[in-house]
């Protein structure tokens, strides 16, 4: 199987609970609850994403033939030094493209493998950190893992449901768009009613960050 990479890059975690920790982002190409175009973001199932998953042309992109071969490359952005290496599966939806062989290969080099998906396909079991961010009106199978990220506020969400699901940790995040302000502090007021959540916020756009 070969894999259709939008970008992959060297940088920090931006939010969640490894926010601040060195990572090598593989973000997949393509995804299952919106095409990517803004021709069909009306029809969307999800359709505030603030991420360019189309094609395979950004910066580290490309096809790659094999597991080894992107396991190579990821290996390449972290450098030589095997300490603590991380990689962050991302998207778009990584797992449309998944498979054992990209997990393996990682591990052999030494990563510790996270994913953040939209949870609508079961995860390889194989990932050491699974992060689920819901998405309304999406039906999610992956009801379990490490990590509960919910957008805020989501017309149609049910954080009542999401509390029932099995996650060590559960973060909301407010929705980044023209309304951010009003979302920071829907997203501010959720955390606090609800104790069980903590606030994120994307650090790396407050940073400048890829």
């Amino acid at each position: 199987m070969s894999y259709a990479v939008k970008e992959l890059f060297l940088t920090l975690q931006g939010e969640g609970v490894h926010a601040g920790r060195r990572a090598v982002f593989v973000r997949f190409a393509g995804c299952n609850l919106w095409s990517g175009l803004e021709r069909d973001r009306a029809r969307a199932v999800c359709k505030f994403c603030d991420t360019d998953f189309v094609g395979i042309d950004g910066p580290g992109g490309g096809r790659f033939a094999d597991g080894a071969v992107l396991a190579d490359a990821a290996a390449s952005a972290w450098g030589p030094d095997r300490d603590r290496r991380f990689a962050v599966l991302t998207g778009g939806e990584p797992m449309l493209q998944i498979d054992d062989a990209l997990v393996d290969a990682l591990h052999d080099r030494g990563f510790e493998i996270a994913i953040e998906t939209n949870g609508t396909l079961p995860v390889h079991p194989g990932i050491d950190w699974v992060c689920v961010s819901p998405k309304a009106g999406s039906h999610v199978v992956q009801r379990s893992g490490d990590e509960l990220k919910l957008v805020w506020p989501q017309a149609g969400s049910d954080p009542d449901e999401c509390e029932r699901w099995d996650f060590a940790h559960r973060l909301v995040q407010p929705l980044d768009d023209p309304d951010y302000e009003h979302n920071r502090a829907a997203a501010i007021a959720f955390a606090m009613e609800r104790p069980r959540w903590r606030l994120s916020l994307q650090t790396h756009k407050l940073l400048g960050l890829r």
